[in-house]
């Protein structure tokens, strides 16, 4: 080559060595590029081993075609102890994202604990409650751990009511608790008087006017609804604005014609018309029965469970059955209310991430242009969030249109080896709690999945592989 003819480089990385030539006159192409596993030689020779191997792909598609299979439906609503058998005379409180000690727990999750506990009648007070959970008299687990979901703090306990959500294809079942609505909510760590009774309003008065209308309508197809909420504006997360109204359209009839007093549905159908947020518990336990049924297919490397405990991220993958691939939780890039910072923020917390583990929210922002209002960005940022989430997974939903990219099926079925050589992670719209108890909201924001949690995850697999 002549050294005196103009250079045209490529460069892969560090961005400063290409201003360099381009100071010097060249023209330099610059592309973001790190080596896979986070620069581990080790965990390259085991992405490039299950990259390989024809296995996963053959249990990817397995597991894949289980998750389109699936048809979720609401099919009840009952008290968390008659739902999950394990709370049936116990002392057990369920909490959103992997397992963590009650002394590691962030301060959202702890007041909503302590809540729960003085809900239950456990303890009379929050400083009572405290004192009960210090000596180790409360069982603490992880929603996942028993088939459930909860969005923030994500607290079950036994006498909270729950939709029981069935997986019509068979085989899968999954709960959440109620949506409280916004402002002081138990799931933002706020425990005060009102907010228990709140919940005990939901539980002795909200439950039950919604499964007498259940009782009417039948069991409620979730799949159509979430379907069309996507062509109406929704993400299916963080907005849910058009799924509500459409839960509201088909359970109105049955409240206004059904033996329910006529104060009950009164006050059920006005707690639903002004939380447009009630269907987001929904949306979470039928993606969570969907990826259920892709769930313990050997070899796979389809992600189905993405949970944050306020301090860790996990993920599981399909062929790793119970396993947990933790990392510090990211933070959130997001919009503050006035008067809050990212400095008064707790970490990514909630299981509502199993919204983008079946491909909702974050990857169905193309959807939801409006959303980029609430979380930040724009409207092309949205789009683009929704195209690039196609490079990291296995297929597409047909169930899942995307208006704004011609009805384009939304990307689904996250692959964590994709994740890894791809150095493309999991957006995931997401709502952002003070980090002390009881403050509640202060914003929401867009943040991504740790790429630790997938290297883990495909280390483990690749060694259960070979």
């Amino acid at each position: 080559m002549n050294f005196g003819d103009s250079l045209t480089v490529v460069n892969l990385g560090v961005a400063a060595f290409g201003e360099n030539v381009a100071t010097a006159g060249g023209r330099c192409v610059s592309l973001a590029w790190q080596p896979p596993g986070q620069g581990d030689p080790q965990a390259a020779r085991d992405l490039a081993a299950a990259l390989a191997d024809p296995r996963i792909d053959k249990a990817n598609a397995t597991a894949f075609a289980r998750f389109l299979a699936a048809r979720p439906g609401l099919v009840d609503i009952a008290a968390a102890r008659d739902a999950i058998p394990a709370m049936r005379g116990a002392r057990l409180v369920l909490h959103a994202g992997p397992p963590i000690a009650w002394t590691d727990m962030c301060g959202p999750m702890r007041g909503a604990i302590l809540g729960a506990v003085v809900l239950e009648g456990w303890a009379g007070d929050v400083d009572a409650a405290r004192k009960l959970v210090d000596r180790g008299q409360v069982e603490l687990a992880p929603c996942h751990h028993h088939g459930a979901v909860g969005p923030m703090a994500g607290i079950v306990c036994p006498s909270m009511p729950v939709f029981v959500v069935e997986n019509g294809a068979g085989g899968t079942r999954a709960v959440s608790n109620l949506n409280e609505g916004l402002g002081k909510v138990l799931r933002f760590g706020a425990n005060a008087p009102a907010v228990i009774e709140r919940l005990r309003w939901q539980r002795d008065v909200l439950a039950p006017t919604l499964r007498a209308a259940l009782a009417r309508t039948g069991p409620i197809e979730l799949l159509p609804i979430m379907a069309q909420a996507l062509t109406m504006g929704d993400e299916v997360h963080n907005r849910n604005a058009a799924a509500t109204a459409l839960l509201f359209k088909r359970i109105a009839p049955a409240l206004v014609g059904g033996d329910v007093a006529g104060d009950a549905a009164a006050a059920a159908l006005a707690f639903l018309a002004g939380n447009d947020h009630f269907f987001l518990n929904l949306s979470m336990a039928a993606c969570k029965a969907m990826l259920d049924a892709a769930h313990g297919v050997a070899h796979s490397s389809l992600v189905t469970v993405m949970a944050r405990n306020g301090v860790n991220f996990g993920v599981r993958l399909s062929g790793t059955r119970e396993r947990w691939f933790e990392a510090p939780a990211n933070p959130i890039e997001g919009l503050y209310f006035p008067g809050y910072s990212v400095a008064d923020a707790a970490a990514d917390l909630g299981d509502s991430a199993i919204t983008e583990t079946a491909g909702l929210g974050g990857f169905a922002m193309a959807a939801a242009p409006a959303i980029v209002k609430f979380v930040g960005g724009s409207a092309d940022d949205a789009l683009h969030h929704s195209l690039r989430m196609r490079e990291i997974t296995i297929g597409s939903n047909p169930a899942f249109a995307l208006p704004a990219l011609d009805f384009a099926p939304g990307a689904a079925g996250i692959d964590a080896r994709k994740v890894v050589d791809r150095g493309i992670l999991p957006i995931i719209n997401s709502g952002i709690a003070h980090r002390e108890a009881g403050v509640g909201q202060i914003g929401a924001g867009v943040t991504t999945a740790p790429m630790a949690c997938f290297v883990k995850a495909v280390e483990a697999l690749a060694r259960e592989s070979s």
